[in-house]
Formats: structure tokens, sequence, C-alpha cells
């Protein structure tokens, strides 16, 4: 049996959380009496785990003991945020129905993001999108990316092959991730990365908006099934 499985990121692939995350990231920094960094020094680093974060935008000889303050700042931040009734992390415009339309034609669906749990959960309870997902795989659980773990993980448990699999994001951690696990690897320009960015990652293509998605995901599709209906 020949399946399909996307393997989604989260941040800035499915939702726009860009302005929170600079945000926090202000929060975290000022309150240790740190400089916080600019947009473009943070959004070179969405998709590490957070320590790796920290690590690479703290000063270069800071401890340990001070990442681990950072970020559990930066993780109160976030709480304070989602407090907040004026606080919005939208989906991109149609993100929901290609998760919706995908899971009509028979996908599988998986998350690889560098979230916590307490963040997907937090993410859950502000869109209607658990629903969609057959596995899910977060910094939690083990080497964060680039390292393929996490893609590795969802192919094993779902049961596909690399060349059933695509991977979709919107940073270079996520293509190189993809590349590593040596799964197909589309890249989005609407996130954190740039187009060119991710093409010299590695991506196989770079998509500008949901409907080219939908295309290309169509392709892929098709591609399985007709190499399926060979004798």
């Amino acid at each position: 049996m020949t399946l399909k499985l996307v393997v989604w990121d989260m941040d800035g692939t499915l939702v726009d959380s860009r302005a929170g995350i600079e945000a926090a990231m202000g929060r975290a920094f000022t309150t240790h009496g740190l400089p916080p960094p600019h947009y473009d020094e943070i959004r070179h680093t969405v998709g590490l785990s957070l320590i790796d974060v920290f690590r690479a935008l703290a000063p270069e000889d800071y401890s340990q003991t001070g990442l681990e303050a950072l970020a559990d700042t930066y993780r109160q931040a976030f709480v304070a945020q989602r407090a907040d009734p004026e606080f919005r992390e939208p989906l991109y415009e149609g993100a929901l129905a290609t998760m919706q339309r995908l899971a009509d034609a028979g996908w599988l669906q998986a998350m690889a993001t560098g979230k916590g749990r307490t963040g997907i959960s937090a993410a859950f309870r502000s869109h209607p999108i658990e629903r969609y997902f057959d596995s899910i795989h977060c910094a939690d659980d083990g080497p964060g990316k680039p390292h393929p773990f996490m893609l590795e993980q969802a192919m094993g448990r779902l049961g596909a092959e690399t060349t059933e699999c695509v991977m979709i994001g919107d940073a270079v951690f996520d293509m190189q991730m993809g590349r590593s696990a040596g799964v197909y690897s589309l890249g989005v320009s609407w996130g954190f990365g740039t187009a060119d960015e991710l093409s010299e990652a590695g991506a196989h293509d770079v998509h500008h908006n949901f409907d080219s998605l939908n295309r290309a995901l169509d392709k892929f599709g098709n591609g399985l099934m007709a190499c399926r209906d060979v004798p």
C-alpha cells in the first residue's frame, strides 16, 4: 500500500507567530539585562530547540545556567502573551483549507516543530487543527532540527517510506532536516526564511502561497499513485 505523508512545521508555516516570538524574545533579553536581538537575528534561529536559539543569540561566553534562565523567561513571556485577550497568532490564509483537503484525499499528516509540548497545546487551543495530525514530534522528544530525528520518528510511527513523505517548512533548518532525512522538501516563503535562503538550504521548490503549494502536493501525490499502478 502506497502512503502519502506530509510533515508540517508550525511556526511560520501554519501559524503566523512572528510578532509573538519577537516580543517574547525581547522580554527575555531585557529581563536579564541584555540588549534584545534584532528581528533578522531572531528569524535565523526559529526552528531550533529553545536552548540552541539562545545559544546562538546570547553573548558567546553566556553560561548554560544563563541560557536556561533566558529560555524560562521566554516561556513565561509567551504564557503572559496568551493570557492577553488581544493576543493573536493567526493561521496563515489557506492553511486550514489545505489541511482539510489533504485529510479528505487520504493523506497522513504529521508535525515536526521546534516548539515544546506546552506551546503546541496552546496553539491547539487557539486553532482547530489538532484533529489533522496523525503524529506529532517536537523539541521535547529528542534531537532538534536540523537533525532528521523528528522526520524519522514520524515516518517510522506512520509506516511511510522516505519516497512517500513531504516536508513543508519556512526555515532553513526545515529544509536541512528534510534533505538529511532523504525526503522531498518544500519551502514556503511567508514565514521566517526568504526564498533564496530556503533554496540554498536544499528546498526542492519554494512556494509563495497555498495555491501553489497545493498544486505541488497534488503533483507529488499523483506521482506516487502512478508508480503504484505500474505492473
